[in-house]
Formats: structure tokens, C-alpha cells, sequence
């Protein structure tokens, strides 16, 4: 008696998590819904942004290499585009830019053989120039990072919703079988249960993954700021 032909209880079925879902309120089900959203947006951003990171470290490493290796700016960008995902292309081009402006501006008008030995009106001008490109690279590195921290933090709290939706429904349903055996309650509870561990398993994730991923713009920015004092530091040296 109560059990099926199987041998299991006959309440088993109904507390299979496949059954809870499928059997779940329209609320509950809302709930999930919406938590396989944020799961999946977050899946998708951490596969782009490390596949983006790491092809950005990769060809970092390869134009410090050149930036080092060559004794003209010039040498240097003609190969900026194909390292183009590294954040010290966008910067070296701008202060090269500026750099190229400010030469170009004090050689306006003198004939080449009278001109003196090219100068800098300005240095701190290209420092401008590559503060606002580091602000701009460092921006590409972080968009949609935010998007893990917003999954992070507001999934428990979504799933923690389902379960007390959940348990209210349990309660009723206690109340309207006017028995509260383990067979009426357990149903009910696993289902709410549900909710809460869908939010945890996008919220977990996602805290790991933004953690790491902002680790590792972090170290972009030093190697931006640190490449930004080598460009000034060459160009004082050598225009100044």
C-alpha cells in the first residue's frame, strides 16, 4: 500500500525536481524564467570577455615587444593594426597623434633647411591626450562586466522571492487538506526550495567570474599607466 509497482513511494514523483518544475506555480515559474535569463546572459558575457581578455593579453605582450624593440614610433604603427585588441594600441596611437599635431604645428612654415631640431610645445598636452585614450580603453575592457555584478547580487534575492511564493502556496495547501503530514508539506517545500537554488546557481558564477574578470582589467589599467609613463618619458627625452 502506498507504494507503486516499482517499489517507490507514490509521493516520489512529485517532489522529482523535473516534476517541481514542470508542476510549479505560474509565479514559480516566472521565478525560473527569469533566473535562466540572468544565468545565461552571465554564461555568455564571461565566454566573450575572457576570450576578449586573453586575446588582448596575448597581443599586448606582442606590441610591448615591438614598442620596445623599435627605435621609431613610426616602426611601431605600422604594425597597431594587428594588435588592434590590445588597449596600448588605442593609447600609443593617440599620443602618437598628438605628438605628430605638436611637431607638425612648429615645423608650419619654416623651410626644412632652416628648421631646428623638431620640439614639443606641450607634454603635458599628450598626457591628456593618453589619459583620455586609457579612460576609453579601460571602458571597452569593463562593458557588460557590471552585468555579473548586477547577477550576483539581485539573483538570490529573485530566487528567495519563489521560495517564500512557494511556501505561501504550501500553507495554503495545508490549510485546505487540513493535515499537515510530511506527504501534503513536502511537495510544496521542495518546489519553493527550487527557486532558491536556481538563484544561487547564476548568483555563484557570476561572483567568481566578476571578481576575476575585474582582476584582470585591473592589471590592464597598471600596464596602461605604466606604458603611458614609458611613451612620455621617450618623448621627453627626445622632443623636448
Amino acid at each position: 500500500m502506498g507504494q507503486s509497482a516499482s517499489g517507490a513511494p507514490s509521493g516520489a514523483r512529485s517532489t522529482d525536481i523535473v516534476s517541481l518544475i514542470l508542476h510549479a506555480d505560474p509565479v514559480v515559474w516566472a521565478v525560473l524564467a527569469i533566473l535562466l535569463f540572468f544565468s545565461a546572459m552571465s554564461w555568455a558575457i564571461i565566454v566573450f570577455k575572457r576570450r576578449q581578455l586573453t586575446q588582448a593579453s596575448k597581443q599586448t605582450a606582442a606590441f610591448m615587444g615591438v614598442f620596445r624593440k623599435s627605435s621609431r614610433f613610426s616602426e611601431v604603427q605600422s604594425v597597431c593594426a594587428q594588435l588592434s585588441a590590445s588597449p596600448l594600441v588605442g593609447l600609443f596611437l593617440s599620443g602618437y597623434a598628438e605628438l605628430n599635431a605638436q611637431l607638425r604645428a612648429a615645423q608650419d612654415g619654416k623651410p626644412a633647411a632652416e628648421a631646428p631640431r623638431p620640439t614639443l610645445r606641450s607634454l603635458e598636452a599628450v598626457d591628456r591626450a593618453l589619459l583620455r585614450a586609457s579612460t576609453t580603453e579601460l571602458a571597452k575592457l569593463e562593458h557588460r562586466v557590471a552585468f555579473l555584478a548586477t547577477t550576483a547580487s539581485i539573483t538570490p534575492y529573485i530566487g528567495l522571492f519563489g521560495t517564500v511564493w512557494g511556501i505561501l502556496r504550501s500553507f495554503q495547501g495545508i490549510a485546505g487538506a487540513g493535515s499537515a503530514s510530511l506527504s501534503v508539506v513536502a511537495p510544496g517545500i521542495a518546489e519553493a526550495l527550487v527557486a532558491t537554488a536556481a538563484g544561487l546557481f547564476a548568483a555563484i558564477p557570476a561572483v567568481y567570474f566578476y571578481n576575476d574578470l575585474t582582476s584582470r582589467v585591473k592589471a590592464f589599467a597598471n600596464e596602461m599607466e605604466d606604458f603611458s609613463m614609458e611613451f612620455l618619458t621617450i618623448a621627453e627625452r627626445n622632443f623636448t
